[in-house]
């Protein structure tokens, strides 16, 4: 078991933790204000009356989107104590509700600031029954032509129909849907039995697995069904995909991968998959990746369905997906958290576990390098910035939670949970996290209560530890001192800070490497004090390198060593040539180091040496952000003509075909000269890619948005030809929702930016993200500038109305490419204008105007 010396000051309780991190439930007596949302102090007071919830729900969907959903509901639940109005939460119009029995009884019906209110003269201390007729909110029903789905995390049950919407409120569900009678129906239970009256299919569900109301779900629809049985488990798979070659070379992986991290998981935890089944559904543009329904998991229907030029990049990260979702099965639904301030904790172990089944899942990973590049640039995305947030944050109303989401959670908390695996030792942490779920099974539980099962088994501080790590945000910054006599080492420290200039210390592990001519020496860092001393290298041969964190574990800047950059691509490990990248990158954007135009020559350089396929996909991502992000249009300009044709020599010089293709599509994203684009129309234009490439309908997609962008050619009406060529008609009405966007017309895309206004225009989250990202691509920046200031302006209302990642997304389109001064007066003024702005949704605009910022010191 490992230690950190300077904090081994024992057992820690769990009321130390409470002071931090825990909050107290209200006294029963207290009457809860009335407030919009679901406030904290009535999540706490509903927590000590209710118990045993049931809702049985019918719901009658008819076959055009645009009629009213009519709705039954009876919610039957136990009151332990009647001392006031009880609320329902339904976030609608007052004239969606139409009757209200409780106990048999008709009632009046009170509605207020997103509550029904039910009067305590007609509850019973004991079980009590309410009977509601209603019209179903279709905030969150995200209904298409002819079919629907439901996406009700973090607060969205009561969008659409009236519930107790807070995590720790585990009920059951009794459903039944009355759709066409040509749709499919799946939802959380199994089939209790299907029936047809006219044209009408009724479909009745067994009652639910008790689940937190943001997991309830159903999926209705024109779907084709694949059914299998996979080591012993029925398994059920919806889809709305018609190309046969995706379906004949994705169905078997998928299935498989959902077996395997099954067994995994249930080997993991010692517990058996504890719901009732297990079903999943390929959503086209589901606004997630995935989503972790019960019984129903929902998937982006393009993350599932590969082809024969999917890279590996894109296996991995499909295999990751399904691995993420099928252990939220354990961390997340079987034990839920408490409040959603601690939503982090699923998802860090969703994705902690993730990365562990992938070793199994896909026969070619290989787990360090796969959790460097997944985690570490996009946890420092946030981190370094000024609007970074702490992994585990306050929460005073759900309507908030949303705001909660965010790189840190997904990416920073696993790589903070890897390092107390790290710490305690990883049977000790295994034999924690299985005692955890086995005693909160079924139930919800805190971060405190999960450390003080942790605390049990290690001599570590946690209590320090936590401070740091999960409850404060940023990340450290090393420096180091290396002397030497001759051609011996004769001191070598390594010191650390705060980013900020801090004196806090972040407890970790992580290595150093020695690079040497014939050899590296690799050297563990047990960072337990702000500075410490590598005894071990005193007297060892002075190296021509030096790599910071080399094994791709420790967390923060690290220093680059300038002095041999040659070095890096003679690194036959590649978690160590991936850890130099990501230094580098990190270096640069410091403004302390390496210039962009330099690193980016760098980039060029190692793209044709790697043979990596995970690190050539982060060497063409860092490519691209310093070509469009950090460097000027007249520079842009000036160096493209000689960089493009580098970048083709490189291509031919690979062998991989996957390779090929990374700098196949880093060429279509940086062609600027008219003999590239012109090879790029080509390409498109004959369907035949270049020698050794497979593309695939989606790349001749993508590349006629990219000639569309460049108005390449002059006149042709190039996405009304690739609209003809694609069959899928959900992927046709994507391209038809994008083209305004990319027309070459201003006004066009002025009506197009203007149409985003309405609510109703932003239902498909997906396709608007993606559509303004050409909108504000700096190929347009001139014409797309007076865009973000209404942008920031309907930010407030898109974080009301849109689902969790949405005001990330929104910002990230908008603002990822700009580089300009006037650019970034626009976001100082704003946020000046708003002092009072919501903290969060400011915390996202310096997060999304980070590199803006950057660029704009970088340039001086």
């Amino acid at each position: 078991m490992s230690s950190i010396n300077v904090f081994k000051a024992g057992a820690l309780s769990l009321a130390l933790f409470s002071a931090v991190s825990c909050t107290q439930l209200a006294p029963e007596s207290s009457i809860v204000p009335l407030e919009t949302g679901v406030s904290l102090r009535l999540a706490e007071y509903r927590k000590l009356m209710l118990g045993n919830i049931n809702y049985n729900l019918h719901l009658t969907i008819p076959g055009k989107r645009e009629q009213l959903i009519t709705a039954s509901e009876v919610i039957t639940f136990s009151l332990n104590k009647n001392n006031q109005s009880l609320q329902i939460d339904f976030k609608e119009q007052p004239a969606n509700l139409k009757t209200i029995k409780v106990n048999g009884k008709n009632t009046p019906i009170t509605f207020e600031k997103e509550h029904i209110l039910i009067d305590k003269k007609y509850m019973r201390k004991g079980e009590n029954k309410i009977e509601i007729g209603f019209i179903a909110g279709n905030l969150s029903l995200n209904r298409n032509d002819d079919y629907l789905y439901t996406l009700l995390v973090p607060d969205r049950a009561r969008t659409v129909f009236p519930v107790f919407d807070q995590p720790d409120l585990k009920a059951t569900f009794t459903l039944t849907l009355n759709v066409p009678q040509d749709w499919k129906a799946v939802a959380n239970a199994p089939l209790q039995n299907k029936t047809t009256e006219g044209d009408r299919s009724i479909y009745s569900f067994q009652e639910s697995d008790k689940v937190s109301t943001y997991l309830f779900s159903f999926v209705a629809g024109d779907f084709e069904q694949i059914s299998r049985t996979e080591a012993g488990r029925p398994m059920h798979f919806y889809h709305r995909e018609t190309d046969s070659s995706k379906l004949k070379l994705s169905t078997d992986p998928i299935f498989k991968i959902h077996a395997d991290a099954l067994a995994f998981m249930e080997e993991y935890t010692q517990i058996p998959y504890p719901f009732k089944k297990f079903d999943f559904i390929a959503i086209p543009d589901f606004q997630y990746g995935g989503m972790e329904h019960v019984g129903a998991i929902d998937y982006k229907a393009s993350t599932l369905f590969l082809d024969e030029g999917a890279t590996k990049d894109q296996r991995v990260s499909r295999s990751n997906l399904i691995a993420h979702e099928t252990a939220h099965m354990w961390f997340g639904d079987l034990v839920t958290m408490r409040w959603f301030n601690d939503v982090w904790m699923k998802e860090v172990f969703a994705n902690f576990m993730a990365d562990k089944i992938s070793q199994v899942t896909m026969a070619d990973a290989n787990y360090d390098l796969k959790f460097l590049l997944d985690h570490f640039p996009a946890a420092y995305s946030i981190d370094r910035t000024a609007g970074a947030n702490p992994i585990r944050q306050q929460l005073d109303n759900l309507q908030d939670a949303g705001t909660l989401y965010g790189n840190i959670i997904y990416h920073k908390a696993p790589i903070m949970m890897r390092q107390l695996e790290r710490l305690m030792g990883e049977t000790a942490f295994k034999d924690g996290l299985r005692e955890y779920l086995k005693t909160y099974a079924n139930g919800n539980a805190t971060w405190p209560q999960l450390i003080e099962i942790l605390d049990k088994r290690t001599p570590i501080d946690l209590q320090a530890w936590n401070k740091v790590w999960v409850d404060e945000a940023g990340r450290p910054k090393f420096s180091y001192q290396l002397k030497t006599d001759g051609n011996r080492i004769t001191q070598f420290s390594i010191a650390q800070k705060g980013e900020d200039g801090s004196d806090r210390l972040w407890p970790q592990y992580f290595e150093v490497a020695l690079v040497y001519p014939d050899r590296i020496e690799e050297l563990t860092v047990n960072m337990d004090k702000q500075e410490v001393i590598l005894e071990k290298a005193i007297g060892m041969a002075k190296p021509e390198y030096v790599l910071f964190n080399s094994s791709g574990q420790g967390y923060g800047q690290f220093p680059v060593d300038e002095n041999n950059l040659e070095a890096i691509p003679k690194l036959k490990d590649p978690v160590m040539r991936a850890a130099a990248y990501i230094n580098l990158y990190e270096d640069m954007l410091s403004g302390e180091g390496i210039k962009p135009n330099l690193l980016l020559a760098f980039t060029l350089l190692e793209s044709e040496k790697e043979t990596e396929e995970l690190n050539l996909k982060l060497l063409t991502n860092y490519t691209s952000d310093i070509f469009w992000k950090f460097l000027s249009p007249e520079v842009r300009t000036k160096m493209a003509p000689a960089f493009e044709q580098k970048l083709w020599k490189n291509i031919e010089k690979q062998k991989a075909p996957n390779a090929k293709k990374l700098l196949f599509k880093i060429y279509q994203d940086i062609a600027l000269t008219p003999e590239a684009t012109k090879r790029l129309y080509q390409v498109w234009q004959t369907q035949k890619a270049p020698e050794g490439i497979k593309l695939t309908e989606d790349d001749y997609t993508s590349l006629a948005l990219a000639l569309a962008l460049r108005e390449y050619p002059k006149g042709n009406t190039i996405l009304d030809e690739q609209l003809k060529r694609i069959t899928n008609p959900d992927r046709q009405k994507r391209l038809q929702f994008m083209m305004p966007a990319l027309s070459a017309d201003v006004q066009v895309r002025d009506a197009f930016f203007a149409s985003l206004s309405q609510e109703q225009n932003r239902e498909k989250e997906a396709w608007v993200a993606s559509a303004l990202s050409y909108l504000h691509h700096p190929l347009r920046a001139n014409t797309s500038e007076k865009y973000l200031k209404q942008s920031l302006d309907l930010l407030e209302e898109i974080q009301l109305t849109g689902d969790i990642f949405f005001p990330t997304n929104w910002l990230n389109a908008t603002f990822g490419s700009y580089h300009t001064p006037a650019a970034a007066t626009i976001v100082r003024t704003f946020l000046q204008e708003h002092p009072n702005y919501n903290p969060k949704l400011r915390g996202k605009i310096l997060q999304a105007t980070d590199n803006l910022f950057r660029a704009e010191k970088l340039a001086k």
